[in-house]
């Protein structure tokens, strides 16, 4: 496929994060964009309102004409958490069109370009765009795909007017095997996606191949004690080749100073809190001294960063009440959210409303779950978000609910939940989760607000 030939994009599972980005950037290079997804979004109707046709229904009469044929100005491209069974899919596979992965168009973007992709399975999305913002904050300027929508652009792709190009380069269904960066970050390891990996030992392996893609003369950056051999170790918590140091909290805000070999830049103010949000920004920030960025525009630009739409983002924020939304689906994510804000706010009673994502996911990762909704005051459980899953027998939210120790927990419906937020107004909220939780932030809002 050369890209300089294409006319017409259609996206099956156009509303994924990734596949809106894709759109978005194929719409700016001026071709016809159009796609399926199953169910409207806030970020699907953003793509409608740019000019992009998106249908719901999955039925291949839907699909326009102009898609129909093969030919070389034709890309169809498609996300594997697409149903196998998807009569759009199989119109494309049955009429002889070659299907495209997002994850093989990314690699095609990215080919030939200086390329800085961010892995890991938590923490890729925020420092991917702290890496952006940087790079376009200081002037430097990059292209880059995120895997959320970055706060300071409002968008999930951005345009630059050089070659270079930030990546999210995703783990799952080994898709980051497509990409050969410049400089790879990895920001973690921990066992996730078993429904696809089996175990964490094939996980640990497709990131080491990740890692020996690097272009010669390239740089991995990585957390130290990642198993990984020849990278540049960054850390919060123990002697690495970048560190945050003298790490504290001033009226609600996060400070550090960075450290790595001769360079130190001191009193950076974190515009977003969390402290694993610290640990992204330091490997963001070396990105930005690799490329020539000085120490004080990479403070600047750390000051100025307004995070990820769903990434430790506060939805209220006043004398009353304090509500945060985090993407977190893994136990490894909530330990991260729960001990930042339990460290921001030591005096203040955490309610925590979680979201289970995956059947699977819940049933490798129970204990773990239960483990770190501990660390909470009260626990509202909801039912697990199938996704692309179907049920497993004996698998619900309730073997979360009975590994917990805390006494203050139950499972909620997400109607139930809407009355008692209402009723009770807890001080201190977060909502969990990678489902459709996201649907409940803005109900949640006005009934903190009494809108």
């Amino acid at each position: 496929m050369e890209l300089r030939n294409v006319q017409r994009v259609y996206l099956v599972g156009i509303g994924g994060i990734g596949m809106s980005g894709l759109a978005r950037y194929f719409a700016h290079l001026g071709c016809i964009v159009c796609g399926y997804d199953k169910t409207p979004t806030n970020l699907t109707d953003d793509l409608c309102n740019e000019g992009i046709q998106i249908t719901f229904e999955d039925n291949c009469e839907n699909i326009p004409k102009t898609f129909r044929n093969v030919d070389e100005g034709t890309l169809i491209i498609y996300t594997p958490a697409i149903p196998k069974d998807s009569e759009i899919l199989n119109f494309f596979q049955r009429k002889g069109f070659t299907l495209y992965k997002r994850s093989q168009v990314l690699g095609l973007i990215s080919k030939g370009r200086f390329t800085i992709g961010v892995a890991g399975t938590h923490g890729k999305t925020t420092t991917s765009c702290m890496v952006a913002h940087i790079l376009k904050d200081s002037g430097t300027d990059c292209s880059a795909f995120l895997g959320g929508i970055a706060s300071n652009y409002q968008t999930n792709v951005l345009f630059g007017n050089n070659d270079i190009v930030v990546v999210e380069a995703d783990e799952y269904d080994r898709s980051f095997l497509t990409l050969y960066p410049d400089i790879a970050i990895v920001t973690s390891m921990d066992a996730d996606h078993l429904d696809i990996y089996g175990d964490h030992s094939q996980l640990t392996e497709s990131f080491r191949l990740y890692a020996s893609q690097i272009k010669p003369g390239g740089t991995l950056i990585n957390r130290k004690g990642l198993p990984l051999e020849n990278g540049f170790t960054y850390s919060i918590t123990e002697t690495a080749q970048a560190m945050a140091q003298n790490i504290r909290v001033e009226a609600g805000d996060f400070y550090f100073d960075f450290v790595s070999g001769d360079v130190i830049i001191e009193n950076i103010k974190l515009g977003i809190a969390g402290l694993h949000n610290i640990e992204n920004a330091v490997a963001a920030s070396k990105v930005g001294l690799l490329l020539g960025v000085s120490s004080d525009a990479i403070k600047s630009a750390l000051g100025s960063f307004k995070g990820v739409k769903r990434r430790f983002e506060y939805i209220v924020k006043t004398a009353e009440h304090i509500y945060i939304d985090d993407y977190a689906h893994h136990p490894e994510e909530l330990r991260a959210a729960i001990s930042s804000i339990k460290k921001l706010y030591p005096n203040k009673k955490l309610t925590t409303i979680f979201q289970p994502h995956l059947y699977t996911r819940t049933r490798d990762f129970v204990e773990g779950f239960a483990e770190v909704l501990d660390m909470s005051d009260e626990v509202l459980l909801l039912d697990i978000y199938p996704a692309r899953e179907l049920p497993i027998e004996g698998v619900t939210s309730a073997i979360i609910l009975d590994l917990m120790k805390l006494e203050n927990r139950q499972i909620i419906s997400k109607e139930a939940v809407i009355e008692k937020v209402t009723s009770e107004q807890p001080e201190l909220l977060l909502t969990v989760g990678a489902g459709d939780i996201d649907q409940l932030v803005q109900p949640l809002k006005s009934a903190l607000q009494n809108v």
